[in-house]
């Protein structure tokens, strides 16, 4: 079975040199230098952040949600970082959220598709990620869109998806009431 690939730190840290945004826009300013180093050191590798630095970036994170509700990419950000604090069910509401907010938003989709990428919602995933390559405007985005869709589809083909693997073990198993009648028949052994 092939491994499958998800973006590395590297592709998130283009994506952010590469931003259309404007940082002031992208950032507010409650977002402080300790923050942005935390982002940082989680865009690297997030199983370095210890416990006490993951709920301190998410602290300040959703501070600067209140602070500035309206900037879709802060929503972005925080929910990133409650992924890495293993909070979903939150991520996703934040995720969905910023996707509610801005529509148009390239990084809003993209991450919201990552993460029902990764929760195994590959429909829908595949819905965001394909609205992010249309909304992607320069060929960084556009890259890391088709390499998350490819990933996406992958899924699907190997059936790495929520419900694909219950449903297709029920088919391949016997099932545990045997009829009386196969408990009569004899068991022919193939030979080679």
């Amino acid at each position: 079975m092939k491994e499958l690939s998800f973006p590395t730190s590297a592709d998130h840290e283009e994506l952010i040199l590469s931003s259309s945004v404007p940082a002031p826009l992208a950032l507010p300013v409650a977002l402080g230098p300790a923050a942005s180093q935390l982002l940082q050191r989680m865009f690297r590798d997030p199983r370095l952040l210890e416990p006490l630095e993951r709920g301190d970036l998410i602290a300040q994170l959703r501070n600067a949600v209140e602070l500035a509700p309206h900037v879709p990419e802060v929503r972005v950000l925080f929910g990133m970082a409650l992924c890495v604090d293993l909070q979903p069910q939150e991520a996703l509401e934040q995720m969905r959220e910023a996707v509610r907010q801005a529509p148009d938003c390239f990084i809003a989709r993209l991450k919201f598709g990552e993460l029902l990428m990764r929760l195994r919602i590959c429909d829908q995933a595949a819905e965001h990620t394909d609205e992010a390559a249309r909304l992607a405007s320069n060929a960084v985005q556009s890259d890391m869109a088709r390499r998350q869709a490819a990933t996406i589809r992958t899924m699907r083909r190997e059936g790495v998806e929520r419900g694909v693997i219950g449903s297709l073990r029920s088919k391949l198993t016997p099932r545990r009431g045997k009829s009386r009648q196969q408990d009569t028949l004899p068991v022919m052994a193939a030979t080679k």
